[in-house]
């Protein structure tokens, strides 16, 4: 099961407040490092060039997930490994067509 599901079942069963509940690994990634593990796994070698004259969006995107830290339950798919696991999916359908 995904961390997304498996959240959100583990939240079903325990929790009944009325605030929102982030879920996430709690760990901040910048775009660049991103697009870094993207071009790892798929094995690009080009270089990644940024307009650096557009608005480069908000500084963070980090989520606050102390609550569902809190009740008990942690992220167990690494950011790489979720990446990997999308790519994957969306190679195997493309091929497909």
């Amino acid at each position: 099961m995904d961390d997304m599901a498996d959240a959100c079942i583990f939240l079903m069963n325990t929790y009944d407040g009325n605030e929102f509940v982030n879920i996430g690994t709690g760990e901040d990634v910048t775009i660049l490092e991103v697009a870094n593990l993207i071009k790892e796994i798929v094995g690009y070698t080009g270089v990644l060039e940024f307009d650096s004259t557009k608005p480069d969006g908000t500084p963070r995107k980090l989520l606050d997930v102390s609550r569902i830290n809190a009740l008990g339950w942690k992220a167990k798919v690494s950011l790489k490994d979720g990446l990997t696991k999308a790519i994957d999916w969306y190679i195997q359908r493309h091929e497909k067509q």
